[in-house]
């Protein structure tokens, strides 16, 4: 068994933003004339009348507020609603490679890497714009990368699920070195025509290099000494969009085929579960809640986290204990722990302990324990 360490991180970010004031304005502007366009069935119940929004009640549901886009054409405009990407043609780079190209140079950079040291790619993300071929062996083209490259979807969780999956390859000695990337492009699947739900995601891209802890040169790298991953079924967070669509004579695009949640039973569910799950993990590493210095949790939603954080230390975390990055970025799926990472990371010491957790729809919860070398 080889030791795993993480020896590069990397973040990009989209060109453009959306605020809450924009979303808000676009939104409200949509569900008045929707209002107005249906009274009559709205009058009579056969539709239900679109509430309205404000930079208030975001702020106070979630703690965002402003998130990336990939591509902000289109979506404030309240006759489209959803951003318009040009379409590519299929001898050109897809729009997710694009992105995970982006952060995976920054994370190789940051390792002292090339493609030439690296064994497997793995894209993990919550969604891929195609079925097939992967975004990973894609990218490893780009790279120039011997080896092996798949793609994972396990929603939010999918970028710890994934960094678990190269620690194993390399403690196995099947790699040398994994590249992990998680190009989330996923304002194609909000609702903007939601109130509960057109604020909550962002864009953005993530990446991370593991490797044998005897191979590694880079300033600052995390020895692995715990991973855990933990799935139970529930429906309370759902994307339906398949391909089945079409023999089910379905509308692909239908609300229910987009993002949509029950975020109160999630809200009622995943708290206690992602507490327990964390507690377990430092437990069987031999540590104690006491010795983590630094927690980078899923950043989905504020009060998630900090009701999370106060079971786990029994009082409200210090903004450096687990530091939140979702005003900024938003919900970029499971880009979240990972942008937290990115960002605080560098001025831990060597022994300090770290989390990196990520819970979402499965329900799903993976996390790595950590030692900064």
């Amino acid at each position: 068994m080889h030791d795993v360490v993480i020896s590069g991180a990397g973040l990009w970010k989209p060109d453009h933003t959306i605020t809450n004031e924009e979303l808000v304005a676009s939104y409200n502007a949509y569900a008045e004339r929707y209002n107005a366009d249906n009274a009559d069935a709205i009058s009579d119940g056969t539709l239900t009348e679109k509430p309205l929004s404000s930079t208030e009640f975001i702020e106070k549901a979630s703690g965002i507020k402003r998130r990336y886009i990939y591509v902000k054409d289109g979506v404030l405009d309240i006759d489209r609603m959803r951003p318009k990407i040009p379409r590519r043609s299929e001898d050109e780079l897809s729009h997710q490679a694009e992105i995970a190209l982006n952060a995976a140079r920054v994370a190789l950079e940051a390792a002292g890497k090339t493609g030439a040291d690296i064994d497997m790619v793995i894209v993990s993300c919550a969604y891929t714009e195609r079925s097939y071929p992967a975004i990973a062996i894609e990218v490893q083209s780009e790279l120039g990368i011997q080896g092996s490259g798949f793609d994972m979807l396990v929603a939010c969780s999918a970028a710890t699920f994934a960094l678990q999956r190269a620690h194993d390859a390399i403690a196995a000695g099947s790699a040398r070195a994994v590249l992990v990337i998680n190009p989330e492009l996923t304002s194609p699947q909000v609702n903007y025509t939601d109130r509960d739900s057109h604020f909550i995601f962002g864009d953005v891209g993530t990446a991370v290099v593991l490797e044998s802890a005897g191979t590694c040169t880079s300033a600052h790298s995390f020895e692995i000494i715990g991973t855990k991953a933990q799935t139970v079924f529930s429906n309370n967070i759902r994307s339906n969009f398949g391909y089945v669509a079409l023999a089910e004579d379905a509308d692909p695009f239908a609300d229910d085929n987009l993002f949509h949640q029950n975020g109160r039973k999630v809200f009622k569910e995943v708290c206690p579960m992602a507490a327990d799950h964390l507690q377990a993990q430092i437990d069987a590493t031999g540590l104690a809640i006491t010795d983590i210095k630094r927690w980078w949790l899923h950043q989905a939603n504020l009060n998630m986290n900090q009701l999370i954080s106060r079971r786990l230390l029994g009082r409200d975390p210090a903004p450096d204990e687990a530091p939140i990055v979702l005003d900024e970025y938003a919900n970029t799926a499971s880009a979240g722990s990972i942008i937290a990472f990115c960002l605080f990371h560098e001025d831990l010491n060597a022994g300090d302990y770290g989390v990196i957790c990520s819970f979402g729809a499965g329900y799903s919860i993976g996390s790595l324990v950590l030692r900064k070398r």
